[in-house]
């Protein structure tokens, strides 16, 4: 019997922390360093990683657009829809990014940068920011398409995915059939070569990892330590706080806490499964028989939310970025992080339906702003606990939006206690 993907990583982690610590930076075997075989396996899974980057978030973007176009989602539900998920991951991003930058979970006790920075990665983080928030949107549009992609501009290049997706949905007859199949078949190919990427996760992971400690040692877990409690506290903000109040004030429910009575089935399987996919019978089975909302709206409402709508997804990547700069003692001004704000948002709507969708989303943003890719292997450590809490809240938010668009529709049943 095969283990499952994530109990594959978790050894991958005990056994990465236990050679790091046995081997250190002096350790060798045939005359090899040990450390340079974990960072030379931390690089492959990394550059893999990389290289499906591109063509995935483009396809993925370009598709998910069409479909909401087809789909008619460009109506009064759709823009309400859409308006809604853009708002609460909005909202998402910007709490964790407050807490990340008041707790500082990154920063050393005596100020010290917890992992070795250097001038190049300080140059290349003030190259990004440029110091003006102008700059974070003249981005948005490249010069050269084919420029942006070869020099990782994602920004650019979502950008250009939003509108190709739209005006592929103006196109009229075979020229709209062909074109999108085309992308179509790209982001299936892209989503079969994800996961075959995937499936080296663990090998991957261990030579991150195993090369973190080796160098460091134990010096940044409590820096992680300290990164868990903030996005735990940051995911428990958006669910415990900024939920209730839009069902209250936006969704016209008198007692938000009801709903949390109504998703109760659906919270623990998105808490065990992590996946918004896997989880959506049950979200919908929730939302109509329990909360009241319309077929006509759930329907159409979560299984975009499962695709496109990530609030916790979003909050982790920002303070993950964050987290990361912070190690490595490097300040991001207003507008880098306006920047990561911007990615992340897009990002989440854009590769939320991939596996391991945080892993690739924040390798984009900390590209984007000039920092190592490298870092990621630091977050695996604590990611999988965390997963299971971010795709809570991702189909909690999806839950709420259906009702508080059924309620903006007429729907006055919705969430009351008869239905429990």
């Amino acid at each position: 019997m095969r283990l499952a993907i994530h109990w594959q990583i978790l050894i991958a982690l005990v056994l990465a922390v236990l050679m790091g610590v046995w081997t250190g930076t002096e350790g060798m075997i045939a005359g090899i360093q040990w450390v340079a075989i974990y960072t030379f396996i931390g690089t492959l899974f990394l550059n893999a990683l990389k290289m499906i980057v591109v063509p995935l978030v483009v396809s993925a973007i370009i598709t998910g657009v069409a479909n909401i176009g087809e789909q008619g989602g460009f109506g009064r539900l759709g823009s309400k829809t859409i308006g809604y998920y853009i708002l609460t991951s909005f909202i998402a991003i910007l709490v964790g990014l407050t807490l990340v930058n008041l707790i500082q979970p990154g920063v050393s006790d005596n100020g010290i940068p917890v992992l070795e920075s250097n001038e190049q990665v300080m140059s290349a983080v003030a190259g990004k920011s440029a110091g003006d928030v102008v700059d974070v949107f003249l981005r948005m549009i490249p010069v050269n398409v084919v420029d942006a992609a070869a020099e990782g501009q994602m920004l650019g290049l979502i950008f250009f995915s939003l509108l190709f997706g739209y005006f592929i949905t103006h196109l009229k007859g075979e020229l709209k059939t062909t074109l999108s199949n085309f992308w179509q078949a790209i982001f299936e190919v892209m989503m079969m070569m994800t996961a075959w990427v995937m499936k080296f996760a663990p090998i991957g992971v261990f030579g991150l990892v195993a090369a973190s400690v080796a160098k460091t040692g134990f010096e940044q877990f409590g820096n992680l330590a300290l990164f868990f409690l903030t996005v735990t506290l940051a995911l428990g903000v958006h669910f415990l706080i900024v939920m209730p109040l839009l069902l209250r004030f936006l969704g016209g429910v008198k007692n938000p806490w009801l709903h949390f009575q109504a998703m109760a089935p659906a919270l623990l399987t998105a808490f065990s499964t992590s996946s918004s996919s896997s989880t959506l019978p049950i979200t919908m089975n929730a939302v109509e028989t329990r909360a009241g909302v319309s077929n006509r709206v759930s329907s159409f409402v979560l299984p975009l939310g499962a695709t496109v709508n990530m609030d916790g997804t979003a909050l982790y990547e920002c303070v993950a970025a964050v987290f990361i700069a912070q190690l490595f003692g490097v300040h991001l001004d207003f507008s880098t992080q306006l920047l990561i704000v911007v990615i992340a948002l897009t990002t989440s709507i854009g590769v939320a339906g991939i596996p391991s969708a945080s892993l690739v989303a924040i390798s984009i943003i900390l590209v984007a702003v000039g920092l190592p890719a490298e870092a990621i292997g630091l977050l695996l450590v604590v990611d999988r606990l965390l997963d299971m809490m971010r795709t809570t809240i991702n189909i909690f938010s999806d839950s709420v939006g259906a009702v508080i668009i059924a309620r903006s529709e007429g729907e006055e049943q919705v969430l009351v206690s008869k239905h429990f």
